[in-house]
């Protein structure tokens, strides 16, 4: 189904986020897969565009991760058109002196090396990449942010899924004074809904982990990719992957849940947040990054067994965070033992946090509704019979990302892998907590280890 705004709001502005004092703002929006006149998703990226068109005051620049165009054709010419008419007609209402558009390459407009020249040609981005990337990888500075673009398919390395990492570990390192620092790439680094597939969904598993050890190692604030088509935000060792796929293409993953949007972010010395706008210019969905742990003195400790639920469930842009620490069951125990779980009288648990199998994995399990299948969120294993201090965030508005651990207090949140389209916002808030066991019941899950404390703030 295609969704097309009301004619009534096209006129109506747009608040812009602005930066909190000194900073940069600007929209973020991918894979609109269009250049081709008359076809729909032309029509709905007109649509996007005309959110982008009522933001308030406009955008400083726009970061755009990949596939503007249908592409993937092997007719250079035809290519060079399908540019022409998205830069000169659809993207005719930008004045880019004014307003910069930075792009990444795309599976859709980079996929062999005839395309790469296309795309170098059309687009004339700076040439300070990497040997043979001139003009597909490449860095500018806006002051003290540092945006670095990477080509994730370059068929000097294996094409889809594959990006160099060396040159990338070499500018961040050059731009070490930059207050804030992106990386900018098609492909996402960890599954985005569960849709997980190497080299074709999300980068090549041999490339993966180094490219992001690279952006740790630098104090990177987040990566922002598309390729999925989806909005998701997630965290690994405290820096984000911020996907935004929604740009045009009809279809998304999954269709009850992803929708048209464009992201519009502002950096500034307490970090970053976003609004990401559907094509009626809604918010959906907000973020104000990083997000800090609670102090001590307002943590709340609860009892082994039922504790009536501290505070309300968080709703939007809202937090608990749950703290657990003990000694853990030896060797060998593979049943299920619970942290946490919550309860309301005649309801199955929506809420279920503890260690499962052998391996004592950190697990949180979430009811949406009664009767449907319970969806899981799979975290690290927990050493058998060493102590433990797990740090779990649960943060309701980064959708499935936004159920986070860390297992020290100094290293940084990083997201539970699901295979969800959804997160918090659709837990069903329930007034009873019950620690080390799952139902008030002493025989009913109960954690084997010694020693669980917890503590909550929200």
């Amino acid at each position: 189904m295609i969704e097309l705004p009301s004619k009534t709001t096209y006129q109506e502005q747009i608040p812009t986020l602005l930066p909190r004092g000194d900073g940069h703002q600007f929209v973020f929006y991918g894979d609109a897969c269009s250049g081709v006149p008359g076809a729909p998703h032309e029509q709905m990226f007109a649509a996007v565009n005309a959110v982008v068109r009522r933001l308030v005051p406009k955008p400083q620049f726009i970061i755009f991760p990949g596939d503007e165009i249908s592409g993937l054709t092997p007719d250079a010419n035809q290519l060079r058109a399908q540019w022409r008419h998205w830069l000169d007609r659809e993207m005719g209402w930008l004045d880019r002196r004014s307003i910069p558009i930075w792009h990444s390459t795309g599976n859709h407009t980079t996929y062999d090396e005839m395309s790469e020249a296309v795309f170098r040609e059309v687009l004339d981005l700076p040439r300070n990449g990497p040997a043979g990337q001139e003009g597909l990888s490449y860095w500018i500075r806006q002051g003290d942010l540092l945006v670095v673009f990477v080509h994730t398919l370059w068929t000097g390395l294996g094409g889809e899924g594959y990006v160099e990492t060396a040159w990338l570990g070499e500018v961040l390192k050059t731009h070490t004074d930059a207050r804030h620092a992106l990386v900018v790439g098609h492909h996402p680094a960890f599954p985005v809904n569960g849709f997980a597939g190497p080299y074709q969904r999300q980068l090549a598993p041999e490339v993966a982990t180094a490219f992001w050890d690279t952006l740790v190692d630098a104090g990177v604030c987040a990566y922002l990719c598309s390729h999925i088509l989806a909005f998701d935000v997630q965290v690994h060792r405290g820096v984000l992957q911020i996907c935004t796929a929604g740009a045009g293409t009809a279809h998304r993953m999954p269709e009850e849940f992803e929708y048209l949007h464009c992201v519009q972010m502002a950096f500034d010395a307490e970090g970053l947040r976003y609004q990401v706008l559907d094509v009626e210019g809604r918010v959906r969905e907000t973020l104000s990054w990083p997000v800090l742990p609670a102090a001590d003195d307002k943590m709340v400790k609860l009892l082994p067994g039922e504790n009536p639920a501290p505070f309300q469930f968080p709703h939007g842009d809202k937090c608990i965070e749950l703290r657990f620490s003990g000694q853990a069951a030896g060797a060998g125990e593979t049943g299920v033992q619970t942290l946490l779980s919550t309860r309301r009288a005649g309801e199955m648990s929506a809420i279920w946090i503890g260690l499962r199998g052998e391996g004592q994995r950190l697990t949180a399990i979430i009811e949406s509704s009664p009767g449907r299948s319970p969806h899981y969120w799979n975290g690290p294993q927990v050493e058998a019979g060493r102590s433990f201090d797990i740090h779990l965030m649960l943060h309701a508005g980064m959708g499935p990302g936004g159920i986070m651990f860390k297992l020290a207090a100094d290293h940084g949140w990083s997201s539970m892998s699901a295979a969800s389209p959804w997160g918090l916002e659709r837990a069903r808030f329930q007034d009873q907590w019950i620690v080390g066991h799952a139902s008030g019941g002493s025989a009913d899950r109960p954690f084997k280890g010694i020693g669980l404390t917890a503590f909550a703030a929200g």
